[in-house]
Parts: structure tokens; C-alpha cells; sequence
């Protein structure tokens, strides 16, 4: 089917009487906004009423490949032909008229969630209810770092390149939360509008207490893997402000020391940028490059020039930067590699290199990367492929010509040097 601007998305398990209330109204409010839509409803094989139902009132029924909610989610994103997809529930309890909203807000993000519990949001819903969703969503947002205070809710509004492909595992509504980390481990932009949460028009909700959060604490551990290692594109910027005193303490003093470092130098270039948090402080002009697609999607909040690229091949003419950053990148790459060369290529003569990476001559770095393993081995320190020493990367700068400026170092263990290109 050609593409359109939207697909709406509806699992929906014995809902008919609720879709044959729900899909007029849903048509009238896409009707009203004047662009092309196609509502997919997605079900079981054998659920006739709602199959239908859904055909009845103009929407496609579609048979979920996998089972669960966590399926039907997945089979609607890989089924939809729409430039965004909207996730809506069968149960009336998502007013049609807020896709309106949503829909208004689809360019300031890639996920952009109706919200309960934002300011201005309401949920109506028995009280027992209303407790144990607060408590699931205060648990998952901290928990995950996750700065979304509805983690639960099912109506959403994605750009379709975002979710289309996601690797998703959650079978139940622990779906939602994957999705969110998923997207966040891939830069995407999230964000929430206030909504006003209504009660269901028919029946009863399919979510049952035991299985639900046997599957919530399954999902929540895995996700917490994935939230905190290299793979989250904003792993750099997050470590900055890290509950661990260790890991905040060392983000920090790089920090400090880099900018510093970096002062009066003119433009940058920031080469292995990743998400830190430095490259807010880029002066004007300066440029970020990484070659992490995720990382550079984060990176946007910083509003510094992005560049897709290789440090093995930087996409530069000659000497074009007075000063060049290239922090925590030349211990993942080998040493053959032409890294240093091209770092060198494109510093201005008379610039600055300031060039970060572990000092594996020091005990201090040894013993501090062994532990790091053993306590968070989702991390950065099993991705070392080349180890440097202090002596090492002197002896190198000076035959190329180069001038030790400034040596600094993070608990005797990261090493940050300053070179001037005479």
C-alpha cells in the first residue's frame, strides 16, 4: 500500500461494542485534520467480533503474528504504511478528539506520549488503580532514568522511522516501557502533553495482576542493562550527573579539565564527540563528530553543528582547526589506525590537540578498570582495544613535531594531555 501521513494503531482483543462507538469518532477527528490515514486494527485470529467490527466501521483488521499486547504492538508498527503511527487502546478510554493534539505536536519529537501524570494530566480510574499505576511509573522512570513521568501509557504518537524496526521482546504491556528505552538508546526526542485519562465504555481491562508484574520485573531488569550501557546514546551526558560518587566525580573532573583546556582556543573540533556533555561548551563554530548515528541524534539538544563521520577519515580540509578534541576515543580503536594522523592533518600549525584516553602505565588505571568490569560490565572498559601510556604518546607528539603544554589526570588513572603543533 502507498504510504500516508498516518496510521492509527488499535490492539484490541473482544472490543467490538467499544470499536463500533470509537471508529466513527476516530474517522470524523482524521477526517477534520485534512491528511491521509489508514486505522489498523490488530487482533487474534479468532476473534470474529472484533474483526468485524473493525471492517465494519472502515478499518483493516489485521492478525497479530505474536501474542500478547507486546505483539500486537509489533505486528501494528511493522504493518503501517504511515509516515507517523499512532498507538491508541479499543476501550473509548483514549478520547479520539486528543489525537488532534497529538497530532499538532508531532514535530517536536519522535515519541510524543498523552500524558496522565504531567501537569494539567488527569487519570480517571478507581483508586486502587490509580495507586499501583503511579507506584509502576515512579519505579520504571527512576529506575530506568527514564525523564518521562507516564511510562505506562499506551497512547502515543511515533515517527514511523523510530519504531518501525525496534527489536522488541516484551510480550504484555511491559512493552511500553522497551519501546521508551529502545528509544532513548537511540537518541530519538521524547516528550509528553497533558491528557485527561477516561474510564472504558465496555468490559474489562485484560491485564491481570500476577502475570503483569512477573512481566514488568523480567522487562525492568533487562532494560536496566540496556539503559546503562554504551548502547544508550545519552550514556556520556547521563554519567555527568550519575547517582554513583565515583562515576559523576570522574565525568565531572573530565569535564573541567577539558574545557579548561579548551579555553581561548578558538573553534573545535570535536572528534568521538559521543553524548557528553562538553559539547555544550564548544564555542560558537565548533563542530561535533562522531560516527554513532544515536549519539549525534542526543547530541541535538546541544545545538552545535553535527557531523556524521570516521576519525579514520575526518571529512576536513588541512590545518581547518585551530584547536582539536579527541577525548576517550583512541583506546577503542587500533593502533594502526590512522586516528592520530588525521587529528593531526586537520589542526591548524600553532593549535591546539588535546587528546584523552586512559594511562595504562599507571597501577592506578589498571585497578580502576578491573573493577569497573566487575560492576558494571555493560561499560566502556571491555571496549579497550589499545592500551597508551603517558611516555608513549609524548615520545609520538614530539616526533611529529608537537610541544607538551599541559598533562592532567582523573585519580591518576585518565590521562588528558595538551599538545601545540609547532
Amino acid at each position: 500500500m502507498p504510504e500516508c501521513d498516518i496510521t492509527v494503531v488499535i490492539p484490541a482483543l473482544h472490543e467490538g461494542p467499544n470499536l463500533i462507538a470509537l471508529l466513527p469518532q476516530l474517522h470524523r477527528v482524521l477526517g477534520d485534520q485534512n491528511i491521509g490515514y489508514e486505522i489498523l486494527v490488530i487482533t487474534t485470529e479468532g476473534d470474529r467480533q472484533t474483526s468485524d467490527a473493525a471492517r465494519q466501521c472502515g478499518a483493516r483488521a489485521v492478525d497479530q503474528t505474536r501474542p500478547g499486547y507486546g505483539g500486537a504492538v509489533q505486528t501494528g508498527f511493522t504493518s503501517a504504511n504511515g509516515r507517523y503511527i499512532l498507538t491508541m487502546d479499543a476501550d473509548l478510554s483514549h478520547p479520539p478528539a486528543f489525537v488532534q493534539d497529538l497530532w499538532r505536536a508531532r514535530d517536536s519529537a519522535e515519541v510524543t506520549i498523552a500524558s496522565r501524570y504531567v501537569s494539567s494530566g488527569s487519570a480517571d480510574m478507581p483508586l486502587g488503580r490509580y495507586v499501583l499505576s503511579r507506584t509502576l511509573n515512579v519505579f520504571f522512570s527512576r529506575g530506568l532514568s527514564l525523564p518521562v513521568r507516564d511510562v505506562s501509557s499506551g497512547f502515543r504518537l511515533y515517527k514511523g522511522d523510530a519504531v518501525r524496526n525496534l527489536p522488541l521482546e516484551a510480550r504484555r504491556f511491559d512493552v511500553l516501557q522497551e519501546i521508551l528505552v529502545r528509544a532513548y538508546a537511540l537518541g530519538w526526542k521524547v516528550r509528553e502533553v497533558p491528557f485527561r485519562y477516561g474510564a472504558r465504555r465496555y468490559g474489562s481491562s485484560h491485564a491481570r495482576i500476577v502475570p503483569f508484574g512477573v512481566a514488568y520485573l523480567r522487562t525492568f531488569w533487562s532494560l536496566w542493562k540496556l539503559r546503562n550501557s554504551i548502547l544508550a546514546a545519552d550514556y556520556d551526558d547521563r554519567a555527568y550527573d550519575s547517582p554513583i560518587f565515583l562515576q559523576r566525580y570522574w565525568q565531572r573532573s573530565r569535564f573541567r579539565h577539558i574545557t579548561e583546556l579548551l579555553a581561548n582556543q578558538g573553534i573545535v573540533l570535536d572528534v568521538g564527540c559521543g553524548s557528553s556533555r562538553i559539547i555544550s561548551r564548544l564555542p560558537p563554530g565548533s563542530v561535533a563528530l562522531d560516527i554513532l548515528y544515536r549519539k549525534l541524534r542526543y547530541a541535538r539538544k546541544f545545538s552545535r553543528p553535527l557531523v556524521n563521520g570516521s576519525g579514520f577519515s575526518l571529512p576536513f580540509p588541512d590545518e581547518r582547526f585551530p584547536c582539536v578534541l579527541c577525548s576517550q576515543v583512541i583506546e577503542h580503536v587500533p593502533k594502526d589506525s590512522p586516528i592520530l594522523d588525521e587529528l593531526c592533518r586537520v589542526l591548524a600549525r600553532g593549535g591546539r590537540l588535546v587528546l584523552g584516553t586512559p594511562d595504562y602505565g599507571n597501577w592506578e588505571w589498571v585497578a580502576t578498570e578491573k573493577a569497573y568490569s566487575a560492576f558494571a560490565p555493560g561499560a566502556y572498559a571491555d571496549e579497550h582495544i589499545s592500551h597508551y601510556t603517558r611516555r608513549e604518546l609524548v615520545d609520538h607528539f614530539e616526533r611529529c613535531g608537537y610541544a607538551l603544554e599541559a598533562t592532567r589526570y582523573i585519580l591518576r588513572g585518565e590521562l588528558i594531555l595538551a599538545f601545540r603543533k609547532c
